[in-house]
């Protein structure tokens, strides 16, 4: 325990999340512009929609009200009537696109994340995905998914979405404990996450997941445990068991509910973690990637077995593709070669599409280097290991990044080879802290404030 404090004494630092690299604040929006997006995003789409498909996530910004947890773009209001204008303004957006890309998409992931998707009534849902996939082909192997919030999930919204041809559905439950609850404005007992787990395996999905959070306000290690008790009386086929990223500074008055105080910290965040953990191996979930778990029998951990795991900024998915689109207001899109973000601002976002305009305002074109560097925190990411025996992986800081590597060999958090890194049991809490090493916008570039949450 002594030598475990010392690491996350020595590696809690601000670091990116690598949902994307380079990461957000290292976008180059000088070489940036839409027809450099639209220019990439059609180069990849033309090579790898007939043997591999694409990937739509789409936003739906909407809440009934704010959980002061959630780091999400999202805009809360009870106000109803405004599902059908976003409804229309997302399948303009989608009509955009396919005009782009003339051939017909074959759509291989759907995700609908939020905000809150299940704001929207289930007629509403089902026009929208209808409207998608009118003009398009489903893959023979496809996962479509969504957030579920199992306060306002109904049987009709999972019914709805089923039809269309949803099989997954994840539901946010961060905590059990009630004073947690209250202070991330989550009001959500046991039983509503029964039922909307019920229901959804009653209805025929066939894998339903739940997020769980450690590092809450007011939360203790009893209440994470008596959580991952509850949870395991559920069985969910997967688990998000992340840390809570504290960021007020960016996120303003939503994570400022509560002081920074009630905010557990370093070693209670470890133990929280670690002893988690341990609950759920025993329960014969498998740690795939960071802060995920699997059932043997969940595609995840299948794909997590064949390192055919994927990362990108719909979480991690259980297969690739080179193209994924965002639609919906501050969505990101991914070309593999370039990125692309819709604009925040829903006026804005509508405004855009008024004037018959993809409403993207910022992104990143990859250069060689990137890309390889993208690929080796991918490798960390979903596999805990990466190799530049290929010589297409290598690149000239190697010889730096292996120097600063080795001291996270001496503590143990790795294993350095002729030719690769493996990440230790050990190190796979430290998976971000190891790639920020290979992270050359983050070194040329230090922060001069702090804008990324602690790793630990």
């Amino acid at each position: 325990m002594q030598q475990a404090t010392s690491l996350i004494q020595k590696y809690n630092v601000p670091g990116p999340r690598y949902t994307s690299y380079p990461t957000v604040p290292y976008w180059d929006e000088t070489s940036f512009s839409s027809e450099a997006w639209k220019h990439t995003l059609k180069q990849s789409f033309d090579a790898s929609n007939a043997t591999e498909g694409i990937s739509l996530y789409i936003h739906l910004p909407f809440c009934e009200s704010l959980c002061t947890f959630c780091g999400c773009h999202k805009k809360v209001t009870k106000k109803h009537e405004v599902e059908q204008p976003y409804i229309q303004a997302v399948l303009r957006e989608w009509a955009l696109y396919r005009q782009l890309l003339v051939e017909r998409p074959v759509i291989k992931e759907i995700h609908l994340g939020g905000g809150t998707p299940t704001f929207f009534a289930p007629e509403h849902l089902t026009q929208l995905i209808q409207g998608i996939l009118a003009d398009s082909d489903v893959a023979p192997e496809h996962e479509f998914s969504f957030e579920g919030h199992p306060n306002n999930t109904t049987r009709e919204h999972l019914q709805a979405l089923y039809d269309v041809g949803f099989r997954r559905v994840s539901y946010g439950v961060q905590d059990y404990n009630e004073n947690v609850q209250k202070a991330i404005h989550r009001i959500q007992p046991f039983a509503h996450v029964e039922r909307a787990t019920t229901w959804a395996r009653e209805i025929g999905y066939s894998s339903i997941s739940h997020d769980l959070v450690f590092g809450l306000p007011f939360q203790q290690l009893e209440d994470v445990l008596n959580t991952i008790e509850q949870t395991t009386r559920l069985m969910p086929d997967r688990l998000a068991f992340y840390s809570y990223a504290h960021v007020p500074w960016i996120k303003g008055n939503g994570q400022r509910g509560f002081k920074d105080a009630d905010v557990p910290k370093d070693e209670m965040k470890r133990q929280c973690y670690e002893e988690g953990k341990k609950a759920l191996l025993a329960h014969g979930y498998h740690e795939i990637g960071m802060d995920h778990f699997a059932l043997s029998t969940d595609p995840m951990y299948q794909a997590f077995q064949a390192q055919a795991l994927h990362r990108n900024f719909m979480g991690y998915t259980a297969s690739k593709t080179q193209v994924m689109i965002g639609l919906g207001v501050s969505s990101i899109s991914d070309s593999w070669y370039s990125f692309a973000q819709n604009e925040k601002n829903i006026d804005a976002y509508y405004a855009c599409l008024e004037n018959h305009q993809i409403p993207v305002v910022k992104g990143h074109v990859l250069s060689a280097e990137d890309l390889k560097i993208r690929k080796h925190i991918l490798n960390l990411m979903c596999a805990f290991q990466t190799s530049w025996a290929d010589q297409t992986m290598d690149f000239p800081e190697r010889e730096d990044v292996i120097q600063q590597l080795v001291e996270m060999e001496q503590d143990g958090l790795l294993q350095i080879e002729q030719d690769q890194i493996v990440i230790t049991e050990q190190g796979k809490p430290f998976v971000r802290n190891i790639c920020m090493a290979f992270d050359l916008h983050l070194k040329r570039r230090k922060p001069e404030t702090q804008i990324f949450s602690m790793t630990i």
